[in-house]
């Protein structure tokens, strides 16, 4: 289906038009441009020359292959925005990313961004990126200051402060911040606890007051990110931990189990390492055992014990019942 609607569709919209057929893909010829937009190829060269003007760096080659085509800008293109407002446009966009809804419509306009950015910002932006790791998908949005403040910190290598509620209350943390790490829910940093001199995970949910302080420190052997935030939201966090060696691929039952609520791993390709954790060591069982796979316990010896303890009594119950004798005969 044309974009356009003809010579006669105002010149603003028609430029507009181009714009965003620039953006979708990398090369077009000018003929292709032309019947998209419904007019003349000296239309067409007309309308790079205004887009040209206003700050879009079009280029054109000739041969085979060649085109127009939409390069990095040197300065930022009319979009009307500063370069603190394009870098906190791209977070966002890249918080937005995760969602299930707008995930892929997020990541379309950052990418039609970031191929606009100067070569300054796309940098700066992509640093950022860099202090961001995944696992699992569809989580829920987070406060874009408070990403960009934690994901700077991150890449500055300078240490962060924000309150956090441990045992009730709020208390204050100083951190050195490795990575920014979203899960199938959530987003966390991945920091060195200075106060309590080892790793620790926070969500930036709960966090308070978050602020990026002046000194810098010197990077230590991290575990990990994305495997140390998924261990301890699907294990370290509850009182009971277990392991299992289910007898199915680990991408099977990556697709029954959240990621925020197992880890597992691959052993083989019939095989997996499944590591969780419960309120108790039967509810860990019982999710383990509704899906559907035979499976070992690995971890630890006394589940073994519960498993024969709750197979006696499902064998039992499921024993048939012997017909009660009818006393009047």
């Amino acid at each position: 289906m044309d974009v356009g609607s003809g010579e006669e569709r105002g010149t603003t919209e028609r430029v507009l038009a181009l714009l965003g057929l620039l953006q979708q893909r990398q090369v077009w010829t000018g003929p292709e441009l032309a019947e998209r937009l419904g007019v003349t190829a000296r239309t067409v060269r007309r309308d790079v020359e205004r887009l040209r003007a206003l700050g879009y760096p079009v280029h054109a080659s000739q041969g085979v292959g060649g085109g127009y085509q939409l390069g990095p800008g040197q300065d930022l293109p009319p979009l009307l925005l500063d370069d603190e407002e394009a870098i906190a446009t791209a977070v966002s966009l890249l918080a937005g990313a995760g969602g299930a809804a707008a995930g892929d419509a997020a990541l379309r306009a950052l990418t039609k961004l970031d191929r606009v950015l100067p070569t300054r910002l796309r940098h700066e932006v992509r640093t950022l990126s860099g202090s961001v790791e995944f696992f699992g998908t569809g989580r829920a949005p987070v406060d874009p200051e408070v990403l960009m403040t934690l994901a700077r910190a991150c890449r500055d290598e300078t240490e962060a402060g924000f309150g956090y509620p441990s045992g009730g209350e709020v208390r204050q943390r100083r951190v050195e911040p490795y990575r920014l790490v979203a899960s199938d829910r959530r987003w966390y940093l991945l920091a060195y606890d200075l106060e309590r001199d080892d790793w620790r995970s926070f969500r930036l949910d709960r966090m308070t007051e978050v602020s990026a302080r002046t000194w810098r420190f010197r990077p230590r052997a991290a575990p990990d990110a994305a495997a140390y935030v998924q261990e301890g939201v699907a294990s370290r966090a509850y009182p009971h931990q277990a392991r299992f060696l289910v007898h199915a691929s680990a991408d099977t039952v990556r697709a029954q189990i959240p990621a925020s609520a197992a880890v597992v791993r691959g052993r083989g390709s019939e095989r997996c390492e499944v590591l969780s954790g419960g309120g108790s060591l039967d509810a860990v069982l019982m999710h383990v055992l509704l899906l559907g796979h035979d499976f070992e316990v690995l971890d630890p010896p006394e589940l073994g014990r519960r498993c024969r303890v709750l197979a006696e009594k499902l064998l039992s119950a499921g024993a048939p019942v012997s017909p009660v004798p009818d006393l009047e005969e």
